[in-house]
Order: structure tokens, then sequence, then C-alpha cells
């Protein structure tokens, strides 16, 4: 049975619960139409609403700006990866701002008649100091201790501390009595400093956004506050914590109770011995560079929707797959003048990464989007992002580096083959995946599939695909109208088997094939030669639109990683919770196995069961998301 108090009186309300700040904005337009004695409750309630939307930014910028990984990877304190169990228990995070805007309303309501506050009033910045440190910083203190006894804790804090990995989302990551309490806190010099005549809208802004944005501070997991600071001015490391020493609190939970001040764990012996031995450590280490990865996937930009698909933008729309969301159409232009920032000055970075079995694995971004590939003076410099990738991986120490699909494009650089080539002493392995790619197309096909039509017959995974199916005695129908390409395929097959091989060059051929693989973008026209009941395998990008009722389409090419993997928090483009790309899942199969070969270039047939069974070894799954447009 829950504790009174534990949950939220709008739980029930979901993503609804944002409903409940319509009041505000309904008495604000009302107000604003009647009598010149009601503007002061219509300018309060806009005043709330701006401070609730000035916290919220607050606390998105402070996870912007520590999921960074490529400016906070190696000041991480805590070095494991936040998970979606995480992400789902901190999804209602800004519940505690919708309760103390609440709260702040009924004040004003109450004592509106018996407090002026005007725009400024230095005295109430100094008051409201005097009233923290005296009043919440103690009091904080006595009841953030009593939390951690056994009954309040068990019933109310534990909350707050079952995320694994603190982040600046975690600092209202609580139980609506906690945040009852907080307010309590926070409200405390507020209306002190208001009842005694030195309030100022300044003076609420200021000391609200500051609050906010040291409980971020603190929770933000890394540590960027320099050890020299404190060598400097010594007492400062009495009057300000760390994120190093809340995070403490978070691993360590009889240790650093203070709200912000050090200096009343001091005074009531409870500081952690190691607080400021350790944040000394991580900020000279700062500098250097962390954990090397075993293995890492090169990823690329695929649109101007999707950029917004980033960890460190939005982290509940991260971690869910990607659409296209009608909110986030207006940021369209931000991201058209970032894409030409990065274009002129961006070098590839790191976006995210996890753990299997001990091994850190890492996802890193070419900075081009999708349309840049198709554009011909930009292939040298896309070359170039992906050849110093590789280098800086080589440098490093990475035994296996993937690319993603754009990355290996064969009129690019050969499927990899061009940096293969061009540094022949390279210790990274370089890695296309699509053996893995074709093998997941292939094992899909059901075994008493008698014949199948082909698209994009000549490509290189279309090659593979025909080669593998002749030798299962399928009949391939391959759609190309290059009779050279075709027939040099053909010879590529065992004689006995190359009379399986059949070049067509319309999609009537196929009006009675139910088993269309699809390597080529098809129209809806070309989708109707299709008879009833067909199955669409496909590995185009991107997909082609599920256009017809009576038949069935299967997604991308997609494997999901092993159950053991540790601090995956982001969906990988469209794919589902815990699924990535065949391709990534290729080269994470070449580096659990340990294979010194490069994978670049023409995919070998004869490899393709090898890889396959290596993948379902290492507890990797085939995902095949078969979907009817009913």
């Amino acid at each position: 049975m829950e504790s009174s108090l534990s949950t939220w009186p709008w739980d029930f309300l979901g993503r609804f619960k944002y409903l409940l700040y319509g009041p505000f904005i309904a008495k604000w337009f009302y107000s604003r139409s009647q009598e010149e004695n009601n503007m002061k409750e219509a300018t309060w309630c806009l005043h709330i609403l701006i401070i609730c939307l000035l916290r919220c930014t607050m606390h998105s910028v402070w996870n912007t700006f520590s999921n960074m990984l490529f400016l906070t990877r190696n000041r991480r304190i805590i070095k494991e990866g936040v998970d979606f169990k995480q992400v789902d228990n901190e999804w209602d995070w800004d519940n505690f701002i919708l309760l103390q805007a609440m709260i702040g309303a009924l004040g004003f309501y109450m004592l509106q008649d018996k407090i002026n506050i005007p725009l400024w009033d230095f005295r109430g910045f100094l008051a409201i100091i005097i009233l923290h440190i005296t009043i919440s910083e103690p009091l904080y203190y006595f009841l953030h201790k009593r939390f951690h006894g056994n009954y309040l804790f068990k019933n109310y804090h534990s909350l707050h501390h079952s995320s694994p990995v603190p982040q600046p989302f975690t600092a209202g990551h609580a139980t609506l009595f906690e945040h009852i309490i907080l307010c309590g806190i926070i409200g405390i010099p507020i209306l002190g400093c208001c009842l005694l005549g030195y309030g100022s809208l300044t003076m609420i802004y200021g000391y609200v956004l500051i609050f906010d944005m040291l409980r971020c501070l603190g929770h933000c997991n890394f540590e960027f506050i320099s050890h020299q600071l404190f060598e400097a001015i010594p007492f400062l490391k009495y009057l300000i914590y760390t994120p190093t020493y809340h995070s403490l609190h978070h691993t360590e939970k009889e240790t650093n109770y203070c709200l912000f001040m050090p200096i009343f764990d001091v005074l009531g012996d409870t500081l952690n011995p190691k607080s400021w031995e350790m944040h000394t450590k991580l900020s000279i280490e700062s500098g250097k560079n962390g954990r090397v990865p075993d293995f890492v996937f090169l990823a690329h930009v695929v649109d101007m929707t999707s950029a917004m698909h980033a960890p460190f933008l939005f982290r509940s729309f991260a971690s869910t797959p990607f659409c296209t969301r009608l909110f986030l159409l207006p940021f369209l232009p931000l991201v058209f003048v970032f894409m030409f920032v990065m274009w002129a000055y961006s070098k590839v970075f790191l976006a995210t990464f996890y753990n299997l079995r001990g091994r850190l694995h890492q996802t890193w971004v070419v900075p081009r989007f999708g349309f840049q590939y198709f554009l011909p003076f930009a292939a040298d410099g896309i070359n170039n992002q992906i050849e110093q990738a590789i280098l800086r991986a080589d440098k490093l120490g990475v035994k296996v580096i993937s690319l993603a699909a754009l990355n290996k494009n064969e009129a690019l650089n050969g499927g990899g083959t061009l940096f293969v080539n061009k540094h022949p002493n390279l210790k990274v392995r370089v890695v296309h995946g699509n053996t893995l790619t074709a093998a997941v197309i292939l094992k899909e096909i059901p075994q008493n599939v008698s014949e199948v039509f082909l698209t994009g017959a000549t490509s290189k995974l279309g090659r593979v695909i025909a080669l593998y199916l002749c030798r299962r005695q399928v009949r391939v129908l391959m759609l190309t109208m290059s009779t050279e390409r075709f027939q040099k395929i053909q010879k590529e097959a065992p004689v006995e088997y190359q009379k399986y091989l059949v070049q067509v060059t319309k999609y009537e051929a196929a009006k009675n094939c139910k088993t269309w693989i699809v390597g080529k973008w098809i129209t809806p026209r070309e989708q109707s030669y299709a008879p009833k009941g067909t199955h669409f395998h496909q590995f185009v990008v991107p997909p082609i639109l599920a256009f017809r009722r009576d038949c069935t389409y299967g997604d991308l090419a997609a494997m999901r990683l092993p159950e053991d993997v540790q601090g995956v928090s982001t969906c990988e483009y469209t794919m589902e919770r815990g699924v990535v790309h065949a391709c990534h899942a290729g080269g994470v199969v070449h580096s659990l196995e340990g294979w010194t070969y490069h994978e670049v270039g023409a995919i070998d047939v004869n490899r393709i069961d090898l890889v396959w069974d290596a993948a379902m070894k290492h507890g990797l799954k085939p995902v095949s998301f078969l979907k009817k447009t009913d």
C-alpha cells in the first residue's frame, strides 16, 4: 500500500496534467479585460507562468549540457550510463514546478492585500541571503537527515535515490510529501522578505532560479568546478557544494546532507571525508582522456527533424522511436542554422554510449545531414570526416569501428574500402556490417518460399541476397536493366545454381510472386503489381510507403541488443528500445568475436551463416517489424 502523500494527485492525467496551468492563463486573459483593479491578479498569474517556463528551461539546459558527452565525458563522476528505467521513472520530473505554481498562487491570494512587491529593492537581496543561510539551510539539513531514517526513507525519500546516475532531472524526482516540504524551504525566505517589506519581483525571480540552478548543479554528474578555486580561496568549499560533493551523497547515503552549503555537514559531523579529495582528483584528471571504447558505431544525422532526437536535447523524445513531433517544427529554422555551423566547424563527436559485458561501446556522429551525402562537392569533406574518425579510433586503441548507412555508401568510399587501402596498417578493424544486415533479411524469408522478386538487385546487398538464395534453390527474379551487371552476378553463383537467377526488367514480372525484397524505393503504383498477401522485405532508405492494405511490410533490418546490455537510454532513429540497425549489430558481433579482418567492400556470401551464428551465440536477437496497414 502506498504511503500518504507519496504520489501526485494528477498522475492519472498523464500528459494532460499541463492543462492545470490553464486557469493561470485564463485568469490572466480574463483580468486584462476587466477593471484596472484586477490587473494585479493578471500580472501575478503571468509572472507565475513565466517563472514556471524559466524553471523548466533551466533544468532542460542543464540536462543538455550534462549530456553533451563530447564536452563532459572526461568529467563524469559516476561513469555508468542512464538506462530506460531511469528515464521512465523521472518522466514527470517537473511535477514540483506545477505544485509550487499552485502554492505560489494560493499564497498571493491570501496575502495580496498585506504585501507590496515592486520591481526592485536591493534590501531584499540582503534579506533573502540571510534568511536562506539562517533558516532554509539548517532546516533542510535537519529534515534531509531525518528523511534518511528507516521509515521516511523507505516510504518517501528512496524514490529520489532510486536513480542510479544523478541527472539534472533527478533533482525534481521525488514524492509529493518531499516537495511540499521543499516548498517551505524555498518559500520561507521569499515570504519573509515580502512580509518585512523588502520583497521585489527581481528578488523572487532571482532566488527561485538560483535555487534551481544549484539543485541542477548538484545532480549534473560532471565536475566542472576547478579544485584551484578552493586552493585559492579555501573557505569557499564550506559555502558552496560541488557536483562531486552531492554525488557522494547518492552513492554513500549517510553523508553530505546539506542543501548547498557544506558548512552544515561540518557542524553536524556528516561530512564525507572523501569529498574534497575526490573533487581534486576528478578536477585534475578532467584534462586526460577517459576509458578507451572497445567498439565505435560511426553514425550520421538523418534529417532536420531527427537532429532533435539527440539525447542531449530532448531526453524523453530520444528515449522513444523517432517520429516527427509537431511541437518541434518551430525549432527547424534554428536547426537549419546549426547545420551550417556544423558544416563549417564541427568534427565527429561522441553522442551516446553503453556497456556490454565489460566492454565500452560508443556512438560517434559525423556532423553531416543525409542530403549532404548526395552533394558531389561535399563528398571529399565527408570522407575526410570519416577518415579522421577512423584514425582517431586507431590512435586511441579502439578495436572495431562500424560505419552507418551513408558513411559506407558505395559511391562515396566503396563501403569503407577507400580508408583500408589508404591506411594498410590500421589496427582498428573497419566494418560496414552489411554481412549481418544481409543475414537478417535472409533469415526472415520462410524456408518454404520458392520464388522472390528482388529490386536493387545489383547493389551490394542485392547481389549477396541473390547469390545466397539461389544456393537455397530459390528462384530470384532480379529487376535490373543492365544485362552486363546481371550476368556478372550470375557467373559468381555455382554453375548448378545459376539457373535460379532470372533477369526481369518490369514490375509486371512479379505479379504472381508474394515475396518481394525491396532494395530500391518503389512507388505505390509499382507496389500495385504485387499480388494480394505479398510481404515486402526491405533494405531501402527511407523505407517504402505502406500503401497496400492487403499486404504486409517489413521494416529495416535490425537486431535487439543482448539482455545484459547496460546504460541504453536512446532509441536508434526509428528502432524500438534496445534495438539497433543490423550494421551496428554487425560491428558489435565483430568486436565480441575478436575478428581481426576488415569487413569492407563486397559481402562474402560464405560468411553470412557464420556471422549469423555468432550473433545468436552472443544473445543478439532478430527483430521482424511486420505491419498490417489496416
